[in-house]
C-alpha cells in the first residue's frame, strides 16, 4: 500500500516509540537500596502537573490533523487509481468521484469536532494557594484531549478504508459496470466508521466544562 507506513518505516517508528518510553521511564528511576526502582509518584506528575490547556490543544490538533491525514491518504489511494483506470475506461470517472467525496467527508468530521472542542475552552486561573489547577479543570482538559484523539484516530483509519475500497471500486467498475453498486454499498459502510468516532467524541466533549470554582 502506498504511504508512509511501509516495510521500512514501521520498524523505525516502533524503535522511536520504544526509545521514547525508555527515556521517560529511566528519567524517573530512583535508587531503592541496592535495586533501581521507578518513582511512580514523579512519573504521575507528568500527567497531573501538565497544563490542561496543553492537553486541550493536543486534542483539537489531533482531531483536525489525523482526520485530514486520513482524508488525504484516502484521496491519494482512490484518486490515483481512478485516474489511471480512466485512461483506458473514461466512463468510470463521473461515477467514482463519489469515493473522493466520501474521503473528503472524513476531513469535515474532524473540522466539526475541532470547532466544537474550541468553543469549550475558557480561561480558568490556577488555585492561588496551591498553584495547581482544579481537578474539574484537569478533567475537562483530559476530556477534550480524549475527544479529539478518538475522532482523529477513527477518521484516520476510516479515510484509509474508504480510499482502499474506492480504489477497488474504480477497478471493478472498469472491468464490470454491474459491480459498481455492490461495492459502493461496502464503501458506504466503511465511511460510516468515522461517524462512530464523531459520536463518541461528542459524548466525551460533553464532560469538558472549564468553569471557575
Amino acid at each position: 500500500m502506498p504511504g508512509i507506513l511501509n516495510e521500512r518505516s514501521i520498524p523505525v517508528l516502533a524503535a522511536l516509540w520504544t526509545l521514547t518510553l525508555v527515556l521517560i521511564v529511566r528519567g524517573t528511576r530512583v535508587e531503592e537500596g541496592s535495586a533501581l526502582g521507578i518513582d511512580w509518584a514523579r512519573l504521575w506528575l507528568l500527567f497531573t502537573r501538565i497544563n490542561p490547556y496543553f492537553f486541550s490543544a493536543l486534542g483539537i490538533a489531533a482531531a483536525v490533523g489525523l482526520s485530514v491525514a486520513g482524508a488525504a491518504w484516502g484521496i491519494f489511494i482512490t484518486g490515483s487509481t481512478l485516474l489511471g483506470a480512466a485512461v483506458h475506461v473514461p466512463r468510470i470517472t463521473s461515477k467514482n468521484l463519489i469515493s473522493v467525496i466520501f474521503c473528503e467527508a472524513v476531513a469535515i468530521y474532524g473540522v466539526i469536532i475541532a470547532i466544537i472542542l474550541s468553543t469549550k475552552l475558557s480561561d480558568v486561573p490556577r488555585d492561588p494557594d496551591t498553584g495547581a489547577y482544579h481537578p474539574s479543570t484537569m478533567m475537562a482538559g483530559y476530556a477534550v484531549f480524549a475527544s479529539g484523539l478518538t475522532c482523529g484516530l477513527a477518521n484516520l483509519v476510516c479515510g484509509i478504508c474508504v480510499g482502499v475500497v474506492g480504489s477497488s471500486c474504480a477497478l471493478a467498475d472498469a472491468a464490470n459496470p454491474a459491480l459498481f453498486v455492490k461495492i459502493l454499498v461496502i464503501e458506504i459502510f466503511g465511511s460510516a466508521l468515522g461517524l462512530f468516532g464523531v459520536i463518541v467524541a461528542i459524548i466525551l466533549s460533553s464532560n469538558a466544562v472549564f468553569e471557575k470554582v
